[in-house]
């Protein structure tokens, strides 16, 4: 499943030039009809990372989770650090080499080890290598990103969306999650979802980790300045169930400062070149060698 989706993907697209082409010589590909997108079309794109707090707060509002996390992780001494580790591993399955991804599992693998613990009086018991919970970790991956891709590039079509929601399979199933665990389509998926939604809970190991999260205080004073648009973007993003057991604010005036912002990314964002918003994935990947296999 980590490989075959590139396969499919060329299969069934029109060959185009390479993203750097110019515009203006590119070739006009409406002869071909529609192009269909998978998750490598759209998983270079920086604006994703937009979402990244939304599926965080997701991901720690199931208690399993969200434990894990507030045991184990240090994200909130090293923001940029795990940041860094979690981009590395996605942009290593849509776009590595097998050489780039067996490092990048490895590296995943032994961080993941010491994260378990049995449950007890106050807290659920976990396992970072519990398939079920990998699985809630990819589906919030996959229902943000493509939340703000819409967002910002328009509604996909349907034969993009079913592509692109196969292909984000393999964020999973790079790890511990079965093939056949991953729901079968996007009908089953909605279905997973919304249950998964009203079974998430946000206790205070899930706040916790919301306050490092959105008031990093060991955190480089540049990210500390984007932080009030990071928080907006969040709250926008989530649930509105969740955003108030988070107890964040939430106003019509923040909605609008949300809405003025979302489109301004939509009206600026896709004319960058590709190179500045695929910057950060070929950062990562040139950053990624065999030696950081010890």
């Amino acid at each position: 499943m980590v490989r075959s989706f590139r396969r499919r993907a060329r299969s069934i697209r029109p060959v185009r030039p390479d993203s750097a082409t110019d515009d203006r010589t590119a070739l006009d590909l409406s002869v071909f009809g529609p192009r269909v997108l998978g998750l490598p079309d759209i998983g270079a794109e920086a604006v994703l990372l937009a979402a990244g707090g939304r599926a965080i707060l997701l991901q720690v509002a199931n208690p399993a989770v969200g434990a894990g996390v507030a045991e184990h992780s240090d994200f909130a001494s090293r923001p940029i650090d795990r940041l860094r580790a979690t981009m590395t591993y996605v942009y290593a399955v849509v776009y590595g080499t097998p050489e780039q991804l067996r490092i990048v599992r490895r590296r995943v693998n032994r961080a993941h080890r010491p994260v378990t613990a049995d449950a007890g009086q106050d807290q659920p018991g976990y396992s970072a290598f519990d398939p079920q919970l990998q699985l809630w970790v990819a589906a919030t991956l996959y229902d943000s990103a493509v939340a703000v891709y819409q967002q910002v590039f328009g509604t996909l079509d349907p034969e993009s969306a079913d592509l692109i929601y196969q292909d984000y399979a393999a964020l999973g199933t790079a790890l511990q999650v079965p093939d056949e665990l991953w729901p079968k389509d996007r009908a089953a998926f909605r279905d997973y979802w919304d249950d998964a939604l009203r079974r998430l809970e946000v206790d205070e190991a899930a706040r916790r980790v919301a306050r490092d999260l959105l008031f990093p205080t060991a955190a480089p004073a540049w990210l500390r300045a984007v932080m009030p648009l990071g928080r907006l973007l969040t709250a926008g993003l989530l649930p509105a169930r969740l955003r108030l057991a988070y107890g964040m604010n939430w106003n019509d005036r923040l909605q609008r400062r949300f809405d003025r912002w979302m489109r301004v990314f939509a009206a600026t964002y896709p004319q960058l070149p590709a190179r500045l918003r695929h910057r950060l994935r070929d950062r990562l990947l040139g950053d990624l060698t065999p030696r950081d296999t010890h």
